[in-house]
């Protein structure tokens, strides 16, 4: 349990702590912003593999304590959650904007505050904050309560982190527009500074649901649990 500990806070610390950073200003101000993004991606590919061989072996372990198991009404409550969040983080990914990696030329983009960006500037990140909170209903095991509370508190704590890296990159050009858009999923659709619009999402949201309905399925062969019971 102890190795899942380290590289959850390894895994989490390096985004928290250093990618969104003045940590990572200084960096890319030494070796620049291709050498670094090489690097950083590197190493974050090393800390979630590293995360994932730890969460494999404390699964067995005698340590991983079980402090609840899952009702019938509890795994209706994740199966829901875990599909608004496939609704979240697919048309995340399919989605071009200035929060994206390396996005920060579409700040001025026309479609820049569009689609799944009028409901939040982070639809991916908010897609893994449901779909953790998801995990977290199903499974009681300390295990479980450490991988995916990692995950949840990366995806929490991400958001700002990001739009503090593109304020200081983009200034004027980034803070017009975080005043048409709302971290917070529909805030902005809410306060009247953006509107809903179905048609520009709707085939993303669709590929969420095959790709939800695809990972249900495999969940059994991939992870040995059946989501379904």
């Amino acid at each position: 349990m102890t190795m899942l500990i380290a590289a959850a806070a390894v895994f989490l610390l390096m985004h928290l702590l250093i990618a969104g950073t003045r940590v990572r200003d200084a960096i890319t101000g030494v070796i620049g912003e291709g050498p670094y993004m090489g690097l950083f991606s590197l190493a974050s590919l090393a800390a979630l593999v590293w995360f994932g061989f730890a969460f494999a072996g404390a699964r067995t372990s005698p340590d991983n304590t079980v402090f609840w198991t899952i009702t019938p009404p509890a795994r209706h409550a994740a199966m829901g959650l875990a599909l608004i969040g496939f609704l979240f983080m697919v048309p995340g990914l399919l989605t071009n904007s200035p929060t994206r990696v390396a996005g920060g030329k579409v700040v001025e983009s026309p479609d820049a505050a569009k689609g799944m960006v009028r409901i939040t500037r982070h639809p991916f990140l908010w897609g893994v904050v449901i779909w953790a909170a998801a995990h977290l209903i199903a499974n009681g095991r300390l295990a479980d309560l450490i991988l995916f509370g990692t995950l949840l508190l990366l995806g929490l704590f991400g958001p700002p982190s990001i739009d503090g890296k593109r304020m200081r990159a983009l200034g004027d050009k980034y803070a017009a527009f975080k005043a048409r858009t709302s971290n917070i999923p529909f805030a902005a659709i809410v306060q009247g500074r953006q509107r809903f619009s179905l048609g520009e999402i709707w085939w993303r949201l669709l590929v969420g649901l095959i790709v939800y309905g695809l990972v249900l399925a495999a969940h059994p062969y991939l992870f040995g649990v059946n989501p379904l019971g």
